[in-house]
């Protein structure tokens, strides 16, 4: 939508770690990201470095952007720009920062936050999954258009988005999540404890009898890879634990919106590890009362990235059949199918773009 727009906005991706700020003209980052430790546990500290971060960032620019637009972790009033409530990896923000108001004061232009997973879903949404995937059913023959994206991002926590038509859905009180629900395996704790880098740390130390080895995922991963020195199984066991839990809550979110699933985050460089523990529950069956059995999904789930599925996902089950009464024929397709990808852009860059496309959205005033 605006990847030939000149105007700048300057954009960040608030981590509970880590600080990376950017800006975006037409749809491309056109300045190194910089990149600072959140201090998220200190008020004043973070303060100065959300406000070095954009100066320094303005300061690489030939023009004044338009407008500050950024991705912040967690439930918010977004639209008021007002950061409180139960923040994990923001603890100073819990009693509520009036962060919108304070960096319009300072800049003296609009600023916009977000959810960061409302803005990962909104520019997959524009400039990534939905419109590559729509192009690809086109090119392979398919007259199926999807308008629905469901997103999630596995990294620090565990984020979700929506899109319905090309809009991002925020909700009333700007606080839809998926991180604070049950864990089916675990009922007593939240999801995000088994679908995080905490779940990948706990699930390890369980698996291989060493709650303190100190390892990061990455370090998990080599191990499953074999290049690092580890217990292999349990770093297997570790994303595979991840793949079960996140697909009951894919499963759940997809039943109610029906729409393609991206996923985004650090975590997802171990995919191979996690989606087919994924795919398994999201094609699971279930039973009723009375004994009759149910799949999971009332859709068939495709990986689309694999390109033997996403043939037969672009193929469907197109039958012809008559119109009541008449000799004529009608075409249709009573399959009902929906497929997940690993986002192609990166979890950094679809919420820059979501962030610079909902800016430039709400200063046109659409």
């Amino acid at each position: 939508m605006y990847s030939k727009d000149r105007r700048i906005v300057v954009t960040l991706d608030a981590g509970g770690i880590n600080f990376d700020f950017s800006a975006i003209q037409g749809n491309e980052i056109i300045v190194e990201p910089i990149t600072k430790p959140s201090n998220a546990a200190y008020l004043d500290l973070c303060m100065n470095t959300l406000v070095e971060g954009f100066s320094q960032i303005m300061a690489q620019l030939k023009e004044k952007p338009v407008a500050i637009s950024f991705a912040f972790p967690g439930p918010a009033d977004y639209p008021n720009g007002v950061i409180g409530g139960f923040l994990p990896n923001f603890p100073s923000f819990r009693d509520g920062v009036a962060l919108g108001p304070f960096l319009a004061e300072k800049f003296g232009i609009p600023v916009y936050i977000n959810n960061d997973a409302d803005l990962f879903v909104y520019g997959e949404a524009l400039a990534g999954a939905l419109p590559e995937i729509n192009a690809r059913l086109k090119k392979a023959g398919s007259d199926k258009v999807y308008r629905n994206l469901i997103g999630f991002t596995w990294g620090t926590g565990f984020g979700f988005g929506l899109t319905v038509n090309g809009n991002m859905h925020i909700g009333d009180n700007s606080c839809c999540e998926v991180y604070c629900l049950p864990d089916k395996n675990h009922p007593d704790i939240i999801v995000e404890d088994s679908v995080s880098v905490r779940a990948i740390k706990r699930v390890y130390g369980e698996k291989s009898g060493n709650p303190d080895h100190g390892l990061e995922p990455f370090d998990i991963f080599n191990i499953a890879e074999g290049v690092k020195i580890g217990d292999r199984e349990a770093a297997k066991a570790a994303f595979s634990e991840l793949g079960k839990a996140a697909g009951e809550i894919i499963a759940n979110a997809a039943t109610l919106i029906d729409g393609i699933v991206v996923i985004g985050g650090g975590l997802t460089k171990a995919h191979k590890y996690i989606m087919p523990s994924l795919f398994h529950v999201m094609r699971s069956e279930m039973h009723t009362l009375k004994g009759e059995t149910l799949n999971r999904l009332q859709f068939k789930v495709y990986d689309l990235d694999n390109e033997h599925e996403f043939l037969e996902f672009a193929k469907g089950d197109s039958k012809k059949i008559k119109v009541y009464g008449s000799d004529k024929t009608v075409t249709y397709d009573p399959q009902k199918r929906i497929g997940v990808t690993i986002s192609k852009l990166g979890a950094l860059k679809a919420v820059a773009l979501g962030a610079y496309a909902f800016a430039l959205h709400e200063i046109d005033g659409f």
